[in-house]
């Protein structure tokens, strides 16, 4: 997710040397899970989850910065008079093509893993979620009106580091090919989260007025764990 003022040059600025290295890293490790989990079966039948999700999000891209469609930055989330669906549509919503490119990529990657695990329904349950998880933590915890000028939020980031969450803890298992995935995602997953407590705790990073919505991120991680516990908690319907 990325913070911005209400600016359309400024949300046009939206740093890409911020995603270049996580998009390298996360290639890499796309292609050793893609070689770890070629043989496995999948948990259930592939579905349209992925599909649904990445095209509501370029749908949305070129209504807003293609055809530049009245309204839709009402989709944004205002942090100082959020309304109930910013709470979710903010996360279907892009400042910049590079901004759109890079969380698509790890939409496809790790949403493939959720659904692998959870179902097409689980995926876009787990999708929005924590997209309003991470917009609880951006509203909270960030300032509402910077320098004047009010702070909004948007971008898929926030769910998908929920994602990264899921996909690790879904994985925690002594099968073979699941400890390998789990242990590929995991350090990828622990990278990232470090590298956004860091950042945040440096006073987060801003590029051309954007600012990185790193608490976003950690708030978006952490909905992603509260999720996995509490279904670890519900009765297994397949137990006799």
């Amino acid at each position: 997710m990325a913070s911005s003022l209400l600016d359309p040059a400024t949300a046009q600025a939206a740093a890409m040397g911020q995603y270049q290295h996580a998009n390298q890293v996360c290639m890499q490790y796309a292609r050793a899970y893609t070689a770890s989990s070629s043989a496995a079966p999948l948990a259930k039948a592939a579905g349209n989850g992925v599909f649904l999700l990445l095209l509501l999000n370029v749908v949305l891209f070129v209504l807003d910065h293609v055809l530049h469609i009245k309204g839709i930055q009402g989709l944004y989330l205002n942090h100082a008079r959020p309304q109930w669906w910013q709470w979710i549509t903010h996360a279907f919503c892009h400042a910049n093509f590079s901004h759109l490119s890079m969380n698509l990529f790890n939409l496809c990657v790790f949403g493939k893993m959720v659904e692998e695990t959870e179902g097409s329904l689980g995926l876009v349950l787990i999708y929005l979620l924590t997209a309003a998880g991470a917009a609880a933590a951006a509203v909270l915890l960030q300032p509402a009106v910077v320098r004047g000028a009010v702070t909004v939020s948007l971008g898929a980031s926030g769910a998908i580091f929920g994602l990264f969450a899921v996909s690790v803890l879904t994985r925690l298992s002594w099968d073979p090919r699941k400890l390998l995935e789990g242990l590929i995602l995991g350090n990828f997953v622990v990278r990232q989260v470090l590298q956004e407590a860091q950042a945040q705790a440096a006073g987060g990073l801003s590029i051309g007025g954007l600012q990185v919505g790193h608490i976003a991120h950690l708030g978006g991680a952490l909905a992603g764990v509260l999720l996995v516990w509490l279904l670890s908690k519900l009765p297994d319907p397949d137990a006799k």
